[in-house]
């Protein structure tokens, strides 16, 4: 099992080598192959997650290989409670793709096949690399394929919403890339030579006036890909042309490379700065919240209605990481595979409608529950997820987000829950809209039921809708000692910082400042815990 994560990694990308030397007129075999090696993908990391130490705060399953040794870089990978269940929710969503489009996409199979598995790869790559540079190329490497699904496979405007979505990524990527630089040479000066592991890089003292330029380098790439308001307007345009698999993808994957990379690095690289900007980041993540519930309020393309609510529910997500408590950021992590889930399969079932009506507007619609009794089952169920109705997932997410934020922003707390109020407002009206009261329109008496393969994508986005709701300790047990690291990491970060601006107390003999308070409001976490690097053995 020691290799477990590369095979994970590269097993999408050796399918889509074979996929390459198939003949185009074997759709079904393309279609087979892709779907079989999403299907094993995730069975291996299935096994990780089995296998997985729930009292483990540090990254395991570790890898670790020289790659480029005069510059320090090495092909690193682990996974820790933070980044298990990201990765468990990309080799879900795969095989759901592929499912919900067996029958939809008839022009170059093959092509879609191979940028969806190669995106795959790098996404999960993201979640796994424990070198900035390799988490880097893998961040960067998402970006062609969904290029190209949105370029190639969209609709008639595809072209503007593709080269929109490859220009704002790419500008904050760039910036970045600038950081890691500038990061690797104060590692070099520390040590004496460049290392871009993070595990080495969380133990840099940065001047905070540093700090704050490579939190907003770093800060602006994440928030691009969330995306935070107001750096949001490409996202509406890249869901409306992609197809189905493209917005399930970017909904329910590609979007929380965002809010990861905050995680991952923002708060235990920039202490000091992510105290002094977490009130900034909260004021816009809550704008984003209230915007984009009231924007999906008057939407009359479903599609759209759905992308601007991704707006507004990862908005809860920023909201829950810059509270910087241990309650509120277990909710974030939670609620990030939640919007996966729950907004993934809201894509994927406006898919299906599409595909047998062609068109997305609501006022074409009316009375669908009688002649798609099925399909409207998933659809409501998916929606009481979505809006968070106790007994889903959505619940968990928002109730610990919500609760823990308010321990050290009430105010911003308070305005926030009206986006919750505000959701189950759009969501149940499409609803309402979409299937029920009279027929009005003659096209909608036959439409065809939703078939195997929808159901097939769509059984297992349920259960675990449910389960979560029931049982959410199966995740968060595996994600709280990890979270207690990154809090750990945060908080001495901070006292180091201090040291070096003040040269005399820590914060941890000071009184906490007021801006700082959701950092070092917790106290030290129990012996044993707390001395070691993330990234330093199991």
């Amino acid at each position: 099992m020691n290799n477990i994560l590369s095979w994970i990694v590269w097993l999408p990308i050796a399918a889509a080598v074979i996929l390459a030397f198939f003949p185009r007129n074997a759709v079904t075999a393309i279609k087979s192959l892709g779907l079989g090696a999403s299907i094993v993908t995730f069975g291996l990391s299935f096994v990780v997650v089995q296998l997985f130490q729930d009292s483990v705060a540090t990254f395991q399953f570790v890898e670790s290989h020289t790659w480029i040794p005069q510059w320090g870089i090495r092909y690193a990978l682990g996974v820790d409670g933070i980044a298990i269940w990201l990765v468990m929710l990309t080799t879900l969503l795969t095989p759901v793709v592929f499912l919900s489009s067996w029958n939809a996409i008839h022009k170059h199979p093959k092509e879609y096949v191979i940028a969806f598995l190669i995106m795959e790869a790098a996404m999960i790559g993201v979640f796994m690399a424990t070198d900035i540079l390799v988490f880097y190329v893998f961040f960067e490497l998402t970006l062609l394929p969904m290029y190209l699904v949105i370029g190639v496979w969209g609709g008639a405007n595809r072209i503007y919403a593709a080269i929109k979505f490859f220009l704002f990524t790419i500008s904050g990527s760039l910036l970045m890339l600038l950081g890691i630089i500038y990061l690797a040479f104060l590692q070099y000066h520390d040590v004496g030579r460049p290392d871009f592991s993070i595990a080495h890089l969380y133990g840099l003292s940065i001047p905070m006036h540093t700090q704050a330029i490579l939190f907003a380098a770093f800060a602006l790439a994440f928030a691009i890909k969330v995306p935070l308001f107001p750096l949001h307007t490409w996202l509406p345009d890249a869901h409306v042309e992609a197809p189905t698999g493209g917005s399930i993808i970017l909904a329910g994957v590609m979007l929380k490379m965002g809010t990861y990379g905050f995680l991952r690095f923002c708060l235990p690289l920039f202490p000091d700065a992510t105290a002094k900007y977490a009130k900034l980041m909260i004021i816009l993540a809550v704008i984003g919240v209230i915007y984009g519930a009231l924007v999906s309020w008057v939407q009359p393309d479903m599609k759209k209605l759905v992308a601007y609510s991704s707006v507004s529910h990862l908005g809860f997500c920023v909201l829950g990481i810059f509270a910087l408590n241990q309650t509120a950021i277990e909710g974030s992590i939670l609620q990030m595979v939640n919007h996966g889930l729950s907004t993934g399969a809201l894509f994927l079932l406006v898919g299906v409608i599409y595909e047998r009506r062609h068109t997305r507007m609501l006022a074409d619609y009316g009375g669908l529950a009688a002649t798609m009794p099925l399909y409207a089952t998933f659809f409501v169920i998916t929606v009481l997820s979505s809006v968070g109705l106790p007994g889903l997932n959505g619940f968990v997410g928002e109730f610990l987000i919500l609760a823990g934020s308010f321990k050290t922003h009430p105010t911003a707390t308070i305005i926030a829950a009206a986006g919750v109020v505000l959701a189950a407002i759009y969501l149940l009206w499409l609803v309402q809209r979409v299937f029920f009261g009279p027929v009005t329109k003659e096209e909608n008496r036959s439409v065809p039921e939703i078939a195997w393969n929808e159901v097939a994508a769509m059984v297992p986005l349920v259960v675990l809708m449910v389960w979560i709701g029931v049982h959410p300790n199966t995740f968060l047990r595996k994600m709280s000692p990890s979270v207690q690291k990154l809090m750990t990491t945060v908080q001495k970060g901070g006292q180091r910082g201090q040291v070096m601006v003040a040269g005399a107390l820590t914060r941890r003999s000071a009184a906490p400042s007021p801006r700082g308070r959701g950092i070092w409001q917790r106290g030290p976490l129990p012996s044993g815990e707390g001395g070691r690097r993330p990234g330093e053995g199991r």
